[in-house]
């Protein structure tokens, strides 16, 4: 489920467990040092959502836009699109 410059693609796992995540950030975002502040940045939404995601296998994707928002819209977007990629109704 795509919002804004992230992408949350979502497979639902078989057992309960907590969530696993990997990201997918290309070099058109920038050099190394602008992905990884990206990633680490994800990352820590990511921990923040964790104990509501469901049980699966995400990978959130990023496009260069996502390096100019701030922290608070970057975990506004990312919680949008994990919420709509495991309950896709």
């Amino acid at each position: 489920m795509r919002r804004g410059p992230l992408s949350v693609t979502f497979l639902p796992a078989g057992v309960d467990g907590p969530p696993r995540v990997a990201y997918a950030i290309g070099r058109r975002v920038g050099g190394a040092v602008v992905r990884n502040r990206l990633r680490r940045r994800l990352r820590a939404v990511v921990a923040e959502l964790a104990p509501g995601m469901s049980p699966g296998v995400y990978l959130v994707s990023a496009s260069a836009p996502a390096v100019a928002l701030g922290y608070g819209e970057l975990r506004s977007l990312l919680s949008r699109a994990v919420s709509m990629a495991a309950d896709p109704r």
